[in-house]
């Protein structure tokens, strides 16, 4: 059995949904943010699946695989971001519940 560009796109569309029902269903806000980051992945998962099934003169194209560099660049710095959010949050508020943090300001 050989693995096609089908069943990289239904293991992405099953990470996808999954972080999505996370995102929806979850209360905590650090849950949320690991199902973003999943919804991410998933996302990166179909580029780089697109990305070596494209085929030009025999040979893959790279050219989304690296963009999937980038990506991942880009969400290290929103993980140390957003991870600073929220521990500035708990600190003031003493939860992580979504629902008892209805404001921003503090």
């Amino acid at each position: 059995m050989t693995i096609t560009l089908f069943h990289y796109l239904f293991v992405s569309g099953l990470l996808f949904a999954i972080g999505l029902a996370g995102v929806m269903l979850r209360r905590n806000i650090i849950i949320i943010f690991m199902c973003l980051e999943l919804m991410l992945n998933a996302a990166n998962l179909s580029l780089v699946a697109f990305s070596r099934f494209n085929l030009v003169d025999g040979l893959p194209n790279y050219n989304a695989q690296v963009l999937v560099f980038f990506i991942i660049t880009v969400a290290a710095a929103e993980v140390a971001v957003g991870l600073a959010i929220i521990v500035a949050l708990y600190r003031a508020r003493q939860t992580t519940h979504v629902e008892d943090i209805n404001s921003l300001k503090f």
